[in-house]
């Protein structure tokens, strides 16, 4: 795969590839990867399938056209699937694993049994023109997605066919990328096997419910982030851990027993004690800290439910692993952690917005008058400006991650 490519291009692929095994959250991931392949090619657009049960999902999606119209369209196509055959471009180069180069969408050989569907494009005002396919290939030949790569543009920006040579750099850094690819997914298998132990014992912890807070954190940090003028380094290194950390927000409640998680009825007080340890014990779940990724998790685990006007929980405790019978004075504004902070405000938002066994799920409006009454009292107000500020994005994440 070497022959054909420069010594430059190929050191720029290893020292990436290098940069891309550090990464652990599979969704900053996939975007790295994404964006690394549209750079390569100079391309405006693309996506990322894997494999899930013999079918091809995209888990991700980059659009420089649309993002400048509506941010929320990154989401559009996220729940689409397309089977394994030969009647679609990502079917066919998955079938065939070898790459494949197409000049033109619309004007498409008839002799090829693969289709363009138009739809996509009609939906998002959209125009595909050229496009470039290759195989995710792992260990032991084992195909694990297909990365598609749209409009190569030249110096006018115009869209033009991809070069031969597009195809062996893309091919090549695929190659490379699926390897980092395969780790991250068992990474985020293994977290959300965690939370499937959590979900066995707190039918509220479902993998969607922690998917959505994970994908709500992220973006509200970023619009932060930018408002605040955070080296865009700095954002990237902080939301591939932050997905992690914000999913195993309430991971601690493994330890609280069945009879308080599955009570109908009211808790008494002392119950109600006993049920919001469960912040510190999922603190206590991170004491030996190896990472960034570590103290994160702890700090989310602890002070996702200290509210803004003090009256939160579980307060000020000097020492997580000294058992006490009080509860500590509650952090108030800016002392509880800014992950802390968007991780309430998400996981707040996401439990009234859902259906569960014991409630029916708020209409959307009366959400949106709740979570702008608590500015100031249970959120940190700036953040729930940030949160309306990406509103689209905010219900694109949840119609991904949905219920149904």
């Amino acid at each position: 795969m070497i022959s054909g490519l420069n010594k430059n291009k190929v050191a720029a692929i290893l020292e990436i590839t290098e940069d891309l095994n550090q990464i652990k959250d599979i969704d900053s991931l996939l975007d790295r990867v994404l964006l690394a392949a549209r750079r390569f090619s100079r391309s405006d657009a693309g996506s990322i399938y894997l494999l899930e049960n013999q079918i091809l999902r995209i888990n991700y999606v980059q659009n420089e056209t649309l993002i400048q119209k509506e941010s929320g369209k990154k989401y559009l196509y996220q729940n689409h699937e397309i089977a394994i055959n030969d009647k679609s471009m990502a079917g066919y180069v998955a079938m065939t694993k070898k790459p494949l180069i197409i000049a033109d969408a619309y004007q498409l050989d008839k002799t090829v049994p693969y289709g363009f569907n138009r739809s996509f494009d009609q939906q998002a005002s959209y125009h595909t023109r050229s496009v470039l396919t290759v195989p995710l290939i792992a260990s032991q030949n084992r195909l694990i997605g297909v990365m598609q790569i749209i409009n190569s543009l030249n110096d006018k920006k115009e869209a033009v066919p991809f070069r031969s040579e597009d195809e062996l750099v893309i091919a090549y850094f695929a190659n490379h990328a699926a390897g980092c690819i395969e780790k991250a997914k068992m990474t985020r298998e293994i977290i959300l096997r965690m939370i499937g132990i959590a979900e066995m014992r707190d039918p509220e912890e479902t993998g969607n419910h922690v998917n959505r807070v994970g994908a709500y954190s992220i973006e509200i940090y970023s619009k932060w982030a930018f408002n605040h003028n955070v080296d865009e380094a700095e954002i990237k290194k902080i939301r591939d851990v932050l997905r992690i950390a914000a999913m195993l927000h309430d991971v601690g409640k493994v330890a609280i027993s069945d009879t308080l998680l599955k009570k109908s009825g009211p808790l008494s007080n002392e119950e109600y004690f006993q049920m919001q340890r469960h912040a510190i014990l999922g603190a206590r779940l991170f004491k030996n800290s190896t990472s960034d990724w570590d103290d994160m998790a702890a700090e989310i685990a602890l002070n996702h439910h200290e509210k803004w006007d003090g009256s939160g929980y579980p307060g000020k405790v000097d020492n997580i692993f000294c058992d006490t019978r009080t509860a500590g004075q509650g952090k108030k504004g800016c002392e509880i952690p800014l992950f802390a902070r968007i991780v309430a405000l998400s996981d707040v938002y996401d439990a009234l917005t859902s259906q569960r066994i014991y409630k029916d799920c708020w209409p959307e409006e009366k959400v949106v008058r709740y979570l702008q009454e608590q500015k100031g009292k249970h959120f940190d107000p700036e953040l729930v400006n940030v949160f309306f500020s990406i509103y689209d994005v905010i219900r694109a994440i949840q119609n991904k991650y949905g219920d149904n």
